[in-house]
């Protein structure tokens, strides 16, 4: 069976936040954020590992001051891990940010948007 002979399959994709696929969690070290990405159904982990990349989590934190972002995959946890240096204003000890810490930027990471199976969808 040739390929024009195969039934067509098309899929309904949607774009959402990335908070609709995923959690996430934010921790710090001096002036670096450290953020994991877990997508809610480990199926989407290749999906979300072509769409969340360095350059896009990087250019989302540039206006926090944010100078590289290095993404670690975890397949095997269907994860992601990206450090962000820079992005914490000096850090705990050195900023008046109330946010020190930078536990909040991993809804910033979730305000992201992806491209995803319409059927992915939490109900």
């Amino acid at each position: 069976m040739s390929a024009s002979d195969r039934p067509s399959q098309t899929m309904e994709m949607a774009e959402v936040a990335l908070h609709a696929v995923a959690h996430a969690r934010a921790g710090d070290k001096g002036n670096r954020s450290n953020i994991s990405l877990i997508p809610y159904d480990p199926a989407l982990y290749p999906l979300l590992a072509e769409q969340v990349t360095e350059e896009r989590v990087l250019a989302l934190f540039r206006h926090r001051g944010a100078t590289r972002c290095t993404r670690y995959d975890l397949p095997k946890l269907a994860a992601f891990n990206f450090v962000i240096d820079d992005v914490l204003e000096g850090g705990v000890n050195g900023s008046l940010n109330l946010d020190g810490h930078g536990k909040t930027q991993s809804f910033r990471l979730l305000s992201l948007t992806v491209t995803v199976p319409r059927d992915a969808l939490r109900g």
